[in-house]
């Protein structure tokens, strides 16, 4: 079939790459503008566009996906179908309708579970034990469209979202050929996603990742695991933003004098430091000061003269 690939951040590379390998045609890419990034706010090209230009083949990059240029560009390449991975932009019905058997995406959940954004993000801070991929046909709705293919991943006891997504990725690539060999063969047949169990994800925010030290230390260590790499769970201390990477969930038993800690107290050992959460303590990991590069929260606290008493996550 002839394709035309949709995706701009770097977890839609594995899939351009193996489309690009598979036996189908990719004659175009379309992909989000050049965007600014970094401190100079130098315009940068997205991940997918700089891998398409390597593999020579055509990059379209519309503001919107209505603009009649794009929309004469792309019914000018002549798609069969066009896979899309996080691609970012809303597709309109003009868009969907120019490739004979539709735009498939490739999405991070098992539907109807977590449409939206940040799947992975939401299927980490929920405590789901499995999770995957499915592919299905993309419609006006928000990943309501009807399924072609699943695949299935375990969410492993100490997965950020930035690991998760990572394995996902390469696998659900693997899927996405797939869903086009068989729409190719015509044995791929779409089911509608049912209405129940439906749930969203939508995109976290910087206010979301900020940590609630009075719930509970499981809660705690799935909300930072779910913000790592990004947008970055986050605390206060002493009035100034505090970055916290993955925690581990400790016991009372692990601290120095074995008394219980009140939520969001800090205790320093040589080589640990420890936070109260709601129930019992969390060992902080690596942590970012403001201004200042990430560092072992021993190596901080050493640093910061942390006194008895201090609580982060006090205004």
């Amino acid at each position: 079939m002839r394709v035309v690939f949709a995706g701009t951040p770097e977890v839609a590379v594995p899939s351009l790459d193996a489309v690009a390998s598979s036996r189908h045609e990719l004659v175009g890419v379309v992909t989000r503008p050049d965007a600014p990034s970094g401190r100079g706010r130098r315009l940068e090209a997205s991940p997918v566009k700089r891998r398409a230009e390597e593999l020579g083949v055509p990059v379209l990059t519309p503001v919107r996906a209505k603009d009649p240029d794009f929309l004469r560009d792309l019914t000018a390449l002549a798609p069969d179908a066009c896979p899309v991975v996080a691609y970012g932009n809303i597709v309109p019905p003009d868009a969907l309708a120019i490739p004979r058997l539709g735009w498939i995406n490739l999405h991070f959940s098992l539907l109807p579970a977590w449409r939206g954004a940040a799947p992975v993000q939401h299927a980490i801070m929920a405590g789901d034990e499995v999770t995957g991929a499915s592919t299905f046909v993309l419609e006006r709705g928000l990943d309501t469209g009807p399924v072609l293919g699943v695949m299935t991943e375990t969410i492993r006891p100490t997965d950020t979202s930035g690991d998760l997504l990572g394995r996902l990725a390469t696998a659900g690539a693997g899927l996405l050929v797939a869903t086009l060999d068989g729409l190719e063969s015509g044995e791929l047949v779409a089911v509608p996603q049912p209405t129940e169990g439906v749930s969203l994800a939508p995109k976290i925010e910087v206010d979301d990742a900020r940590i609630v030290w009075t719930r509970p230390a499981i809660a705690v260590d799935r909300l930072v695991r779910g913000c790592t790499p990004a947008p970055g769970a986050w605390t206060t201390f002493r009035g100034e933003r505090l970055k916290v990477s993955p925690v581990s969930i400790a016991s009372v038993g692990d601290l120095p004098d074995g008394s219980p800690l009140a939520a969001g107290e800090l205790v320093v050992t040589k080589k640990a430091v420890f936070v109260g959460t709601g129930t019992g303590p969390v060992r902080l990991g690596t942590v970012q000061a403001h201004g200042k590069k990430p560092m072992p929260a021993a190596d901080w606290a050493r640093g910061t003269r942390i006194e008895a008493g201090e609580r982060v996550g006090d205004e």
